[in-house]
């Protein structure tokens, strides 16, 4: 029974390197205060889902949700720079290896995700 647990152990640690490395490979993780700088010279795009964003987003941001990243990727240009982000980072990872790997260059995530944000947001009024 401990092999058991000991292999799921394992199986998720390695799951855990890939995304990582997926991110690390992918692009740079930088502070609020760095991802803020250029974003008017570059794309913005929040990987939440929809209803994420329509509660809140950075303004001026655009939304591919991730569970449609996939077909819409090519949305964005490859002449600048991409920023993205989400909640945390994993997903955003995903999505700037998918960017990598389709010729995409310059790509920005925010580290901590949305919640370390202190620039202007968009809100919904309830």
């Amino acid at each position: 029974m401990w092999y058991i647990v000991w292999a799921l152990f394992m199986a998720y640690g390695i799951y855990l390197f890939v995304l990582i490395w997926m991110r690390q490979s992918s692009a740079k993780v930088v502070s609020a205060e760095e991802f803020g700088k250029d974003l008017r010279h570059g794309q913005l795009i929040d990987v939440r889902e929809k209803d994420e964003f329509k509660a809140a987003h950075i303004l001026g941001a655009r939304n591919i949700p991730y569970s449609q990243f996939k077909e819409r990727f090519m949305e964005l240009r490859k002449d600048q720079p991409i920023y993205l982000y989400e909640e945390g980072v994993s997903i955003a990872g995903r999505c700037a290896y998918r960017l990598k790997k389709n010729g995409y260059t310059n790509i920005f995530i925010l580290k901590h995700g949305f919640e370390a944000w202190n620039g202007k947001v968009k809100k919904r009024e309830n």
